[in-house]
């Protein structure tokens, strides 16, 4: 799309933390068909470790509207339960949120499908460098991982930077870096980003958010609409200025500055 960074003609910046290498280790794999013809290679495995398991989840978001092919790849290969504690793996493929410590959670299933949706709706077939706020548990970072060139995701939370690094290594995803760091500020080093997506809601978009948004671009994040109640928003960045569209209602963290 118009606006977008090349990645290679641009050298890819430091990053304070990055996903350390990891040796493969041989497994098993199938071809998962999901709804919207697409095809992918997932682990083959039994209960949870199972491909039929997260296939069954991305059904019934189907069922709830979930038309994007590429979401749908994306939700039916990575393993939801792999990112949540020990005590709630059952739950792990439920629609609902889980806590992951330190008072934040992981999103359900349809409001991440949702969100991803609305950030893949340019119509790319691949999206560019992307910018998540609030990485916790580094399920999200994973998913876009699988539909973005490029991921660079940002903790403000030690505790959670450090769990999303060890959830994350066994994965080998090369085109995720973690970050350390005050999402409020974003990271101007990776600037121009294709999307921006945030998992916290604050009272409004910081500007530095809408800065380091490409040219064409479009965010996507939970701010407060009414009293404390949060709605989606949606920015679009065009050429001839900024373009939002407020949504529906979530329920998310409340976005913070600082690291702690």
């Amino acid at each position: 799309m118009p606006g977008y960074p090349s990645d290679r003609s641009r050298e890819r910046p430091r990053f304070p933390a990055r996903l350390d290498s990891v040796t493969p280790v041989p497994h098993q794999k199938n071809t998962l068909s999901v709804a919207g013809g697409v095809a992918r290679d997932v682990p083959v495995g039994v209960g949870l470790d199972s491909g039929a398991v997260r296939q069954r989840m991305v059904a019934k978001l189907v069922q709830q509207g979930l038309t994007d092919a590429r979401v749908q790849a994306a939700l039916a290969t990575v393993e939801r339960h792999r990112f949540v504690d020990s005590a709630l793996v059952n739950q792990g493929y439920e629609d609902t949120s889980l806590p992951i410590g330190l008072g934040q959670t992981i999103s359900k299933p349809s409001v991440v499908a949702r969100m991803l949706s609305l950030l893949l709706e340019s119509g790319s077939a691949h999206l560019g460098r992307v910018l998540e706020i609030g990485t916790g548990c580094g399920y999200q970072a994973a998913l876009l991982a699988q539909v973005c060139t490029e991921v660079y995701s940002m903790e403000r939370l030690r505790g959670l930077h450090e769990k999303a690094r060890d959830n994350l290594r066994p994965l080998r995803l090369a085109n995720v870096h973690l970050l350390l760091g005050d999402g409020m500020l974003g990271y101007a080093k990776g600037a121009p980003y294709a999307g921006i997506i945030a998992a916290a809601g604050g009272q409004r978009i910081p500007d530095c958010w809408l800065d380091q948004l490409a040219v064409g671009g479009r965010l996507v994040a939970p701010v407060v609409s009414v009293g404390t109640q949060q709605a989606l928003l949606v920015v679009d960045k065009t050429s001839d200025g900024i373009r939002q569209c407020l949504l529906e209602g979530v329920l998310f963290v409340p976005l913070k500055s600082g690291v702690a």
